[in-house]
């Protein structure tokens, strides 16, 4: 006894960002329940791929152009910085990642440590952690983290910086008599340029009007100050310990051996 068999065609609707295609198949005999069954799954694939596809459309996100890198002096206020788009009633915290400890939760701040605060302007899209007084051991990474489901993070690396002040030429410099003693000092992570550097001979203030002559000094001031000492015609009472001194930055010394006789 044969039993005759009658194609059913099959729709299978694939759905794009702009659109949908319809593909269609023979799937055999066809039975009422297969017909109702694909019908149901059908419609709730539709639903919820497209309730998927509204929240994906809506879900918050970062603004990529924030800055991932700062930069700050000890002492000095530091603002770490997230903007976030379409938070809708998510909320937005700042995490200190290597301790895992949770910093603020909105505009509340939540840790104990008062020198961290959460700033936020109502309507406003920016999401800030400020640090009073910061010392060299907030330097790391903190996380600015939007209450999705899982949570999404942006990630921002501080680096807390002290003044400083080096000679180029290092701990000692050797030179021949009747060379020039070129001694350049860099002041750097200053808040701004120091407003005076002061150059020492041993315990003496170096005198650029004195009758020995040929001592001249070039400084330039900025993010990154320099000062240069230039001692012409070096001879032994030259040697010694020159120390640069700004008025905002440690000092630093080097030591000059001025060598007589031929190379």
């Amino acid at each position: 006894m044969g039993q005759g068999v009658s194609g059913v065609k099959t729709t299978i609707w694939l759905y794009f960002l702009h659109g949908f295609v319809i593909f269609t198949a023979d799937s055999g005999t066809e039975s009422p329940s297969d017909t109702s069954t694909m019908d149901i799954s059908s419609r709730r694939f539709r639903a919820e791929f497209l309730q998927e596809w509204h929240e994906a459309a809506d879900a918050p996100y970062f603004d990529p152009n924030t800055p991932r890198n700062i930069t700050g002096l000890v002492g000095h206020p530091v603002r770490l910085l997230c903007r976030v788009k379409n938070l809708q009633n998510r909320t937005v915290s700042w995490v200190r990642h290597r301790d895992i400890h949770l910093l603020t939760v909105g505009r509340y701040t939540y840790t104990s440590d008062q020198r961290f605060e959460a700033q936020h302007k109502p309507r406003s899209e920016e999401w800030a952690l400020r640090i009073r007084s910061p010392q060299r051991r907030d330097s790391g990474q903190y996380e600015c983290q939007i209450s999705t489901t899982p949570p999404i993070g942006h990630a921002v690396f501080l680096n807390i910086v002290e003044p400083e002040t080096v000679i180029s030429s290092g701990a000692e410099l050797f030179i021949q008599a009747g060379s020039t003693i070129n001694l350049t000092c860099i002041v750097k992570h200053t808040p701004e340029p120091p407003t005076s550097i002061t150059w020492t001979h041993g315990e003496q203030v170096i005198n650029f009007d004195s009758a020995r002559g040929g001592i001249s000094l070039v400084t330039e001031k900025g993010l990154r100050s320099t000062s240069r000492l230039l001692v012409q015609q070096a001879r032994g009472a030259d040697a010694g310990v020159y120390t640069c001194g700004p008025n905002n930055a440690p000092p630093a010394s080097t030591r000059v051996h001025v060598l007589s006789g031929k190379r």
